[in-house]
């Protein structure tokens, strides 16, 4: 290879900077480091960042179309705060789509993606002994998607993606409350379903774990938590 297609193949593989402010800012909102309700300010943002305003509103942008941030007066954007009647509807749509595609994806799952998901399940235990809400919260988002991931079924993942931006800073207000007493999932399930090839039993354990996390967001709520 000469130098000049060495340098365009490197070029290529270059992620452009504002998908790269996007992918910082979305996984700030995902894992935690916003609380919703919590106004910063773009500013803020752009040092936190450490990217320049056009990008960084680029990104505002494109996660505030997403429903993931709310724009606020004086330069400010914030992650809306829950309500009951969201949490309904994100309820209604996790439990359509994400066991669908863990159902999809059971056919396709390799003895190799078995085992990143039982690494990543590993690395949630001690996120909660820990009290690290980020990591937990990075780690049980990597164990959905690597599953999802398999079920090569683009357009129901990207919608899954899409109602976990607006679902995901929740966990956090429900990491606060329970993590000191453990957060328990049916992952342990989900990954033995996995090992026997059992799809019916896989789409059981996803389906109680996604309702075990909406009925602890639900109790949060209850108790004026957000």
């Amino acid at each position: 290879m000469d130098d000049v297609t060495a340098g365009q193949a490197e070029a290529a593989r270059k992620v452009p900077t504002h998908e790269v402010t996007y992918g910082r800012l979305r996984d700030m909102v995902l894992f935690g480091a916003l609380a919703p309700g919590q106004a910063v300010t773009i500013q803020g943002l752009i040092r936190d960042l450490d990217a320049g305003m056009t990008p960084v509103r680029e990104a505002i942008r494109r996660l505030t179309a997403e429903g993931a941030l709310v724009l606020q007066g004086n330069r400010r954007v914030s992650v809306p705060k829950m309500t009951l009647a969201l949490l309904d509807q994100l309820g209604y749509a996790r439990l359509a789509i994400e066991p669908k595609l863990a159902e999809l994806a059971c056919a396709r799952l390799t003895p190799e993606r078995i085992a990143r998901l039982v690494a990543i399940d590993a690395l949630i235990e001690p996120a909660i002994h820990a009290g690290d809400v980020q990591a937990y919260l990075a780690q049980n988002h990597a164990f959905h998607f690597t599953l999802y991931e398999a079920a090569e079924a683009a357009a129901l993942e990207d919608i899954a993606r899409s109602l976990w931006l607006r679902f995901g800073p929740s966990l956090r207000v429900v990491c606060g409350r329970y993590i000191s007493s453990g957060l328990p999932d049916r992952h342990a399930e989900a990954l033995a379903a996995m090992q026997a090839g059992d799809a019916a039993a896989l789409v059981r354990a996803m389906q109680e774990d996604i309702a075990q996390g909406l009925e602890q967001v639900r109790a949060a709520l209850a108790a004026g938590e957000f």
